[in-house]
């Protein structure tokens, strides 16, 4: 799929989710808060849901939390500009309360879409809410930070689960967790690299 493509079927999806009425949240907020970024990112970010700024400016990511993204984003010398970022709810739950897990199952056929049309490499998962999309099961504070292998929608997906930036601005210990795990990231992406490309190799030889 190319960058045009991919430009037109994102256009097309947000247009679809804000004539969506059926969709949570909506009421009391001001703005879908679809995503944005690199549209052809090898990563991929996955929070939870927008909070006050967001909902302001309709963008993800804009707040005091999204100042900590972005600090450990240039730390590991990666733009905002070169990843995608979204959320697993799209409207800002009330009060920033947690989402539901009926909202995020709402959400969840339009975030898979815009999942596909990015297709990256690597998604981090960013929060509990969005790392139990793929991962179920599991606790954060055991696996943060390192790369988990799943099997979704029928495909290999390389998801690395990290905690919320929110969470590192409540705590000094998460923060430095979170921190550390973005320059584990750039491990992550190496490794990927280097797979797709003996794979591709592997794949002219037969």
């Amino acid at each position: 799929m190319d960058k045009d493509e991919k430009k037109k079927l994102l256009a097309e999806l947000k247009a679809k989710m804000g004539k969506d009425y059926s969709l949570p949240l909506r009421k009391g907020t001001k703005n879908l808060v679809f995503g944005e970024g690199d549209i052809e990112a090898e990563v991929m970010f996955i929070g939870e849901g927008p909070g006050y700024w967001e909902d302001m400016k309709g963008r993800p990511f804009v707040g005091n939390a999204g100042a900590l993204l972005g600090q450990a984003l240039y730390s590991i010398k990666l733009s905002r500009e070169k990843v995608f970022i979204t959320n697993v709810v799209h409207f800002r739950p009330p009060e920033n309360r947690d989402p539901l897990p009926q909202e995020i199952e709402a959400f969840a056929p339009y975030l898979d879409k815009m999942i596909e049309i990015i297709n990256p490499k690597v998604i981090v998962t960013l929060g509990r809410f969005s790392m139990a999309k793929f991962i179920p099961l599991a606790k954060i504070t055991a696996i943060h930070g390192r790369a988990q292998r799943v099997n979704w929608k029928d495909k290999a997906v390389v998801v690395v689960p990290m905690f919320h930036p929110a969470a590192g601005l409540r705590s000094e210990e998460v923060k430095r967790k979170f921190l550390e795990d973005f320059h584990n990231l750039v491990e992550v992406l190496k490794s990927v690299k280097e797979e797709t490309v003996k794979k591709s190799e592997q794949m002219q030889l037969v």
